[in-house]
């Protein structure tokens, strides 16, 4: 009788894992969708906040363009980069015995990453892509997923209370229903300037470069890469996309290096808009390959620059809501454009021999990527779809003339469209559709950015596909954005569940409240910041003179006379006791304008310390000053232009509580 109960225990359990493996169906609390960094992000918060999660990725890597080869991180001003973002690059410059570290190999990016997964114990389900959304009313009941390598394998359902848009393309936001932009919209739509058709200078050709296949003959037909479209008024709408590219990482290491061999779909005919266009430009191959040349083990993230280059112009702009199928067919498009592109610069007999020799200096970097053929595992998918929703961030908000009261994260970078399309002006090649507007402080994006409608969806948030113009989101469009997004929508679909609310309702104030205190969302003691314009946190005796430059946040404060009875206070709210690491930020301006040696006065529980250090050797970061025990309180950090050898200056300090590092 025992031997038969136990059987049957047996049969039961086998029968109940069959019925569980036949549904396929799992259930969680938040379901992240899309393993970008901000998707990473994104599950390791909600794991914080004490929910279960899991992270579906498409593909086979995590990080997204931030593992895929985008090492030199465009920032804009670092003030930005709060939360877990700011620790994932301070874990970035532990690795390199720094406080932070900005640039770095995509190796070293998958690391920390993946540390963020392991550390949260994220579970992630990988090659799995969404083929449908199940909601009643307004809300998500569950997704359908599909393997994305075999179509044949049983489908995947994952239900879940709060669901994470993290991918580049907004495709859960998209099967879910809610409206989305695709396209430039016309200047006048959202009273902007820089949106819509934009004909200017930059990466462009130069007069004269003739588009047609036998130069001079309009009927032998454009050369490869040339639209026939006519060019619209400036400002028109249309349904562009800015283009894509990989980011490449190349070393001129010759120990490390791989040279550029021919790709089996190899067609020099797709460079023939180059060769002419190199005849009428200086032979220097930094005008044709953006080389970010400060990068650490001589692995350089290399970037779209020149006339035709790693952007492949006009030839994405059926990916954002094209099928799975399309989508692969223009991503391999791009693959073999940058494979033949780099072999055309070093082989073809149309490229002066001094620019084959440059480019033959570089490389694949041996070691990255080493199981994709050295080349990126991530296109870079610089816009697609954006949500249409709650708010809709616009060139207002960029420039400063628009401020919303609910921000959940910064931008600081400028308007930055890349071009999308070349047509045929005055009988010339041109690029259009590149912007590069910069110069304004960094500001806040809505909560109702990342957002739908209410009436169209209330249980999912859109942290990088943000709701914005095409303009305003070539400034909110980078990745440590993303990252403080993906954190800040998790915590805000774990407030919907606390509350059973929808994402709507919740109190925006508790949750930017969550952020600035407990940014690392483990109860551990916040940073403390002061910069030139906390005008309660500081305090100057003497001249000073309000610049703008390569500061953090807005400005920097500087004095111009030596050896003048100047101060410049900063006085921080320590508000719990214990040792803290003291940093000064190293304002990059011209060397004429800094000091041979700045002196800093440093007030803490043992008294004063004077620390000197010549800013000249540190343009441009945080200088660790030391590390002192601070009461709690009120304290101060001074510049003193009395001991300081020439031009004083000062910008922000930073307190970091050695119990965060």
């Amino acid at each position: 009788m025992k031997q038969k109960i136990i059987s049957l225990f047996v049969l039961a359990i086998i029968l109940c894992s069959c019925t569980k493996t036949e549904e396929n169906i799992r259930e969680v609390d938040i379901c992240v969708y899309g393993g970008t960094a901000s998707g990473v992000i994104a599950a390791y918060s909600a794991k914080k906040m004490g929910k279960t999660v899991l992270l579906v990725e498409p593909g086979k890597y995590l990080g997204g363009m931030t593992t895929g080869g985008l090492g030199y991180t465009d920032i804009g001003n670092k003030y930005a980069v709060t939360g877990l973002a700011r620790l994932f690059y301070r874990r970035m410059g532990d690795h390199y015995g720094k406080l932070e570290q900005w640039s770095f190999p995509p190796s070293v990016a998958t690391k920390e990453i993946q540390r963020f997964v392991d550390e949260g114990q994220v579970d992630v389900l990988y090659l799995h892509r969404i083929i449908k959304a199940e909601k009643e009313n307004k809300t998500i009941k569950s997704i359908l997923l599909e393997h994305s390598k075999d179509t044949k394998s049983p489908t995947i359902k994952i239900k879940a209370k709060q669901f994470i848009d993290c991918t580049y393309e907004g495709d859960l936001m998209a099967h879910s229903g809610v409206s989305y932009f695709v396209g430039r919209e016309a200047n006048d739509e959202f009273d902007e300037t820089l949106n819509g058709v934009q004909l200017l200078d930059q990466h462009q050709f130069p007069d004269g470069v003739d588009p047609y296949k036998i130069e001079g003959d309009q009927n032998s037909g454009l050369c490869w890469g040339i639209s026939d479209a006519k060019l619209l008024p400036d400002g028109s709408a249309d349904k562009a996309i800015q283009a894509y590219n990989f980011r490449l990482c190349l070393t001129n290491n010759p120990e490390n290096r791989r040279a550029f061999e021919k790709p089996e779909s190899y067609d020099p005919e797709k460079y023939e808009l180059l060769a002419r266009a190199i005849k009428k430009m200086p032979l220097n191959i930094n005008l044709f390959l953006l080389i970010n040349w400060n990068m650490p083990e001589a692995k350089h993230d290399v970037n779209n620059r020149g006339p035709l280059s790693t952007d492949l112009i006009g030839m994405n702009f059926d990916y954002p809501e094209g099928d799975y199928e399309t989508r692969e067919r223009i991503w391999n498009e791009h693959i073999e454009y940058t494979k033949g592109l780099l072999y055309f610069l070093t082989n073809d007999e149309r490229v002066p021999e001094e620019l084959k020799k440059q480019t033959k200096e570089w490389g694949w970097a041996k070691d990255e990527f080493t199981d994709n053929d050295n080349f990126p595992h991530q296109l870079y998918v610089r816009e697609a779809r954006r949500l249409n929703g709650e708010y809709v961030m616009t060139q207002h908000n960029c420039q400063g003339n628009e401020t919303v009261g609910d921000g959940v994260g910064m931008a600081a970078y400028g308007m930055d469209s890349h071009n999308c399309q070349r047509l045929v002006v005055n009988g010339m090649v041109k690029n259009e559709g590149d912007v590069q507007y910069h110069g304004f402080a960094p500001y806040p994006i809505s909560y109702r950015s990342i957002i739908p409608k209410k009436e169209e969806c209330v249980n999912l948030t859109v942290p990088v596909c943000v709701s914005s113009t095409h303009i305003a989101f070539g400034s909110i469009r980078m990745e440590p954005v993303f990252m403080v997004l993906g954190q800040s929508a998790a915590v805000a679909a774990s407030m919907a569940i606390d509350n059973n609310s929808s994402v709507q309702e919740i109190d925006v104030n508790v949750l930017r409240k969550r952020l600035k205190e407990d940014p690392y969302l483990d109860g551990s003691t916040p940073e403390i910041l002061v910069d030139d314009t906390d005008i309660d946190k500081i305090r100057q005796r003497g001249r000073w003179t309000k610049k703008i430059g390569s500061n953090y946040k807005t400005s920097y404060m500087w004095s111009g006379n030596e050896k003048q009875d100047v101060s410049f206070s900063f006085i921080p709210i320590v508000k719990k006791k214990g040792n803290y690491s003291v940093y000064f930020y190293c304002t990059s301006i011209a060397e004429s304008e800094l000091p041979e040696m700045l002196s800093i006065d440093i007030q803490h529980i043992n008294g004063i310390n004077s620390v000197s250090f010549s800013p000249k050797a540190e343009r441009g970061g945080w200088v660790r000053l030391g590390t002192f025990a601070f009461a709690e309180g009120k304290t101060t950090i001074s510049v003193n232009g009395n001991k300081t050898n020439g031009p004083a200056l000062a910008d922000a300090i930073l307190l970091v509580p050695e119990t965060t590092n």
